[in-house]
């Protein structure tokens, strides 16, 4: 297909590489080969047969025959062969705006930030705004928010906006703030809070109003990048949580010109994208199963690290908050009707354990109304009240969490918590022992996408330096089974596409890794540092270690 363009040319570029034919009859043998069977148990194989339509036409044992004259040949060396992995939420376009912008993440103190913010700054001296993310005041050990007078010491001649690692706080400069006619009178919108120049949750929309928008090209190289560093890391698909119309439009352009490689899973930003794009029902599956709307985001609080999760009781550092409550308990469900009436999924962001009270008591109700396979999901479940935790179980509620910030954030939720408040938190095995439906990402860009670190973070509840030893809250560590089920299997069915991808079967999508390690039978150390040597999506190799 002829690609027009500088912004095509450049979503082309990562995969300009075609080491093997395309929608060609092909062979994988000589593999460890293992995926996830229906009845939730490791089916094995040692070669893999694909069809000219990029699916899955059979799996053979080693006494198997091989095909005799296959289009292409492929020896997997003894190397291990797993479905591609699927990260069941992510931000597509903000992990690859994060990619060709100001990252903080490395930032170890409150002086190297600013320093680093004052380099970027002088090496971008045409930037009318200078836009980034990434900072974390808990891991500076500040004690406090940043400042605008903070952020006007590294710049001060235009305006600055830094989005805090977890996404629901951003950080003005006293010139972003002018460009924003914030003044000191200004007062936040409900469901936020302004903070010397830092601007949680709701807030955050006083600033970002007044930021030019990117130019088609910028957003389309951001889905370039970010599509480069999923597909390097295993992630075959993911659940895009709150895609705008424009993230849409990117991820459209990008089908029509043949380089949308990653299979996106579509949930709308509220109400009005859903309707401007799917209109009276999810979108059909597009660009041979690359992407979908099937539903819809919406946000019932904020994040720990702002202390804008809802909860049931104060924080235990700050006893004169609880939270950000951010929609009405009646609001919330009028949005989730608007969203079922037309048969579209509904998935809540909630993280304190009021926030959690407050969907599942929606879901419950609706549940009397709208049957059906509904698959209702609450996104991160991540401080529940042991006394909800059953509740998910009794209407199927997909619960959607992220290993790795139960590793991230061990300290920061004993700090706002206590301890005696955390029996329910980021309870994997407790869900799952329950019946729970359990589905597993990455909240990139919050957390980086590689879900090799998921995997270990939710087998072993340990972080990449084996801390705490035995693993925090052990009894929440999940099998290497259930832990790779999360990645595939349940990623596939929390967004509708089990039939499809998840799993290595005749009929499903040929989307596969071929690894350096065993993920069943590496130490934690070695399935954290694995190499994923090839990535294929559709039948087709689109990653390969050279």
């Amino acid at each position: 297909m002829r690609v027009a363009g500088a912004a095509a040319a450049l979503a082309l570029a990562p995969f300009a590489l075609a080491p093997m034919p395309a929608l060609a009859d092909g062979l994988i043998d000589n593999v460890n080969g293992m995926t996830i069977g229906r009845d939730g148990q490791i089916e094995r194989f040692t070669g893999l047969v694909i069809g000219k339509d990029g699916r899955v036409v059979s799996l053979l044992k080693a006494r198997d025959k091989r095909p005799e004259r296959p289009d292409f040949r492929h020896d997997g060396q003894g190397r291990t062969l797993i479905p591609g992995l699927i990260d069941a939420h992510g931000h597509v376009m903000e992990l690859g705006f994060k990619a060709i912008q100001l990252d903080l993440t490395e930032a170890r103190s409150l002086d190297e930030a600013k320093a680093m913010i004052a380099a970027y700054a002088a090496a971008n001296s045409d930037r009318a705004w200078i836009i980034g993310t990434g900072w974390n005041q808990e891991k500076w050990g500040l004690g406090r928010f940043p400042t605008n007078a903070d952020l006007d010491q590294a710049v001060s001649d235009r305006p600055v906006w830094l989005v805090r690692v977890d996404g629901h706080a951003g950080w003005a400069n006293s010139a972003a703030m002018k460009a924003a006619g914030v003044t000191a009178d200004t007062k936040a919108p409900a469901g936020g809070r302004i903070e010397a120049g830092v601007f949680v949750d709701a807030a955050r929309e006083l600033i970002e109003r007044a930021i030019p928008a990117p130019l088609p090209r910028e957003r389309d190289l951001a889905l370039s990048k970010a599509q480069g560093i999923l597909i390097a890391n295993g992630v075959t698909a993911v659940a895009d949580m709150g895609s705008t119309t424009d993230d849409w439009n990117v991820f459209r352009r990008a089908g029509d010109a043949g380089v949308l490689k990653v299979r996106i899973i579509s949930y709308s930003a509220g109400i009005d994208p859903l309707l401007a794009v799917a209109g009276a029902g999810p979108t059909p599956w597009l660009y041979d199963d690359r992407l979908r709307m099937v539903g819809m985001k919406l946000y019932a609080d904020g994040a720990l690290g702002s202390r804008g999760a809802w909860l049931k009781a104060p924080y235990a550092d700050d006893h004169h908050q609880t939270g950000l409550g951010l929609l009405s308990d009646a609001k919330l469900r009028n949005l989730m009707v608007r969203a079922a009436m037309d048969g579209f999924q509904v998935a809540t962001h909630a993280i304190g354990d009021r926030a959690n009270d407050q969907v599942l008591g929606a879901i419950e109700e609706l549940s009397e109304t709208f049957k059906g396979d509904r698959r209702w999901r609450i996104e991160h479940a991540q401080i529940v009240d042991p006394g909800d935790l059953p509740r998910f179980a009794r209407h199927g509620i997909i619960a959607s969490m992220q290993p790795v910030h139960q590793t991230s954030d061990r300290l920061m939720a004993e700090a706002r918590l206590g301890t005696a408040r955390l029996q329910g938190a980021y309870a994997w095995e407790s869900m799952r022992r329950q019946g729970t439906p359990i589905a597993f990402g990455s909240d990139m860009p919050v957390e980086h996408p590689n879900p090799f670190a998921g995997l270990a973070a939710a087998i072993s509840r340990e972080d990449a330096d084996g801390e705490p030893l035995g693993g925090w809250q052990p009894q929440e560590r999940v099998s290497r089974e259930a832990a790779l089920a999360g990645f595939t299997t349940g990623a596939a069915y929390a967004g509708f596409a089990e039939d499809r991808i998840g799993r290595l079967a005749p009929g499903y999508r040929a989307d596969f890794l071929i690894l350096d390690t065993d993920p069943l039978q590496s130490t934690m150390a070695e399935l954290r540092a694995t190499r994923v040597l090839e990535t294929w999506i559709g039948g087709e190799r689109v990653h390969a270690v050279k």
